[in-house]
């Protein structure tokens, strides 16, 4: 399989990541349009692209309950949580550091959606 074949695989559907050889789990593009696709691909991406602010933003975007699959030092970043409440709602905070689940503005978004 090329590149540009497993490139077009993910955006069709970003799950295909799991069945993708490692070197593109490690390609920084391809894990990109993985999770803008389905973000719980992350789960399947390099350690290396966990850490990436980027790839963890657009994953939970897609969805919110990509935060369970980042890096930990994600789930203590405020912004990255407040997008996985903002798409997910309070099941989000499940996998939010401690810190942040009574932070007054993501309480607000949570609340919100009640």
């Amino acid at each position: 399989m090329t590149r540009e074949e497993a490139l077009k695989l993910v955006q069709e559907d970003g799950f295909e990541l799991e069945n993708l050889p490692e070197e593109f789990k490690k390609d920084r593009e391809i894990v990109l349009a993985a999770v803008q696709q389905y973000g719980q691909a992350s789960q399947y991406a390099d350690d290396s692209l966990k850490k990436d602010k980027e790839i963890v933003l657009a994953a939970v975007q897609e969805t919110g309950y990509a935060l369970k699959h980042v890096d930990d030092s994600f789930k203590k970043d405020r912004e990255v949580v407040l997008k996985a409440v903002q798409q997910w709602g309070e099941d989000a905070l499940e996998y939010a550091d401690e810190s942040l689940q009574n932070d007054p503005d993501i309480l607000a978004i949570v609340n919100k959606d009640k």
